[in-house]
């Protein structure tokens, strides 16, 4: 029963965007490639085990020297990957095209260059506002 729970609450969290309240590891790890954009539209090319965290870092302009710079935070593509080289592979490739190459891959599934991450940092209205830690959880 607990395990059920678990993937509820899980599936819950990524339907609604709830943050989790403590360290709670998938089985099985994903890591992200993404592309992050600016109002100029400079685009940053990279790779992560938690698109979540990553972009929030950058949107606080804490996500390394070249997207605290340039103001980058906007997501605007991701690809998922169960194996992490594959991942690296793919980021080093991406990195690897021309600019126009780049545009095209997020024209193709964000036409319109939405940033991706609008509302995954708001609370949700079942939310609590403050987290309780996994030893107080019951179950």
């Amino acid at each position: 029963m607990a395990a059920n729970r678990k993937l509820f609450v899980t599936d819950l969290q990524r339907q609604h965007g709830l943050k989790r309240c403590h360290s709670e590891r998938s089985e099985e790890s994903m890591y992200y490639v993404y592309i992050m954009t600016n109002r100029s539209k400079t685009l940053y090319t990279g790779v992560t085990n938690s698109l979540v965290r990553r972009v929030a870092q950058h949107k606080r302009g804490e996500g390394g020297a070249f997207t605290s710079k340039y103001k980058v935070d906007r997501l605007v593509y991701y690809e998922r990957y169960e194996d992490v080289h594959r991942a690296i592979g793919r980021e080093k490739e991406i990195k690897g095209w021309l600019r126009i190459k780049k545009i095209a891959l997020i024209v193709s599934r964000n036409p319109t260059w939405k940033d991706l991450s609008d509302g995954w940092y708001e609370r949700h209205q079942w939310q609590p506002e403050k987290c309780i830690g996994p030893s107080l959880r019951s179950g």
